[in-house]
């Protein structure tokens, strides 16, 4: 069963940095673009970042310079290098993946469980 799992949160100061990562596992034949989304409760999920295959990159406007969305292949996971952080990039931040299961017949998306971000001072 393919599953993402997160890591990297939790609570940081004003300007400071934190890296995020997110893994797939399970039976995977392969996976097309990833990204990263984040939650405020009470608001509707926005893309924060997103990555293709071929490493093609696109950012949200209020993380342009700040972020930067990377991806190993070889080990399944994309991360989240964010710096300058600021109290309005607190949220739940939630993994998304295009994957093709091993024995299927196509692309699905796939979420992880949310990893909390905490930006105070």
């Amino acid at each position: 069963q393919v599953q993402l799992v997160e890591s990297g949160g939790g609570l940081v100061q004003p300007g400071g940095s934190l890296r995020l990562s997110c893994a797939a596992s399970g039976s995977i034949f392969s996976i097309n673009a990833m990204g990263w989304y984040r939650q405020v409760a009470g608001k509707q999920r926005e893309l924060v970042a997103r990555i293709t295959s071929g490493g093609s990159t696109n950012y949200a406007d209020s993380v342009k310079d700040r972020f930067t969305i990377s991806r190993d292949n070889a080990k399944n996971t994309v991360y989240l290098q964010m710096n300058s952080l600021k109290p309005e990039d607190t949220a739940v931040y939630y993994c998304k993946a295009g994957i093709w299961p091993s024995g299927y017949y196509a692309y699905r998306d796939y979420w992880g469980q949310g990893t909390q971000v905490t930006v105070s001072s």
